[in-house]
């Protein structure tokens, strides 16, 4: 073990910060102690936690509960073709939900019809229920595509926020008041009409 004084002397370093111990092996709950006293028993908490819990379910209880088809969209960020969605073309009153965990997601009331061939919505139910992040797998391994990219090339790809399934990918060509179209594979989605 070195001392300061020694690293210092050998010139390796231009200055050596010494470190405290103490702060080192600090137990987290006298640092944050207001952590550790959260009551998870408050609706609004536990709400909280719950919507952004993650899934645990692992790869092979995936493949037993989704279709082939619904397996590929959400785990591996596939795409269905287009015209060929279940709700492409279908314009009932309900809900949109995850396929993979049940999160609600869409409602019929935002959904239009675009002409892309997915099912279209201008919003979703809540900002914090999808993940957006930026999408480059049309580019591939073309490094000068990122840095001059062609029109669509780079997409902005939504994910569900609760457990990270593929849903689509979001453009800015949609209707007012958004300006948005949510293009969403309708091998993500259930729906659970409205009752009457």
């Amino acid at each position: 073990m070195c001392s300061v004084g020694s690293l210092i002397t050998l010139r390796r370093f231009l200055a050596v910060t010494p470190i405290s111990h103490r702060l080192c092996f600090t137990p987290a709950f006298q640092i944050r102690p207001a952590l550790f006293e959260t009551n998870f028993s408050n609706p609004t908490t536990f709400f909280k936690a719950k919507t952004f819990a993650k899934m645990t379910d692992n790869k092979e209880d995936l493949k037993k509960k989704l279709t082939p088809l619904q397996y590929h969209v959400t785990q591996e960020k596939g795409t269905e073709r287009p015209h060929t969605g279940e709700y492409d073309k279908f314009f009932e009153e309900g809900m949109y939900s995850c396929v993979v965990c049940g999160q609600e997601l869409f409602s019929s009331k935002t959904k239009f019809d675009s002409g892309c061939g997915w099912p279209a919505f201008n919003d979703v139910l809540d900002q914090g229920l999808v993940k957006l992040s930026t999408d480059t797998s049309l580019v591939g391994a073309n490094l000068l595509l990122l840095i001059k990219p062609k029109p669509g090339m780079i997409r902005t790809e939504v994910q569900c926020a609760k457990c990270d399934a593929h849903l689509g990918h979001v453009f800015d060509d949609g209707p007012k008041p958004t300006r948005k179209r949510f293009c969403i594979n309708s091998a993500s989605m259930n729906f659970t009409p409205t009752k009457k």
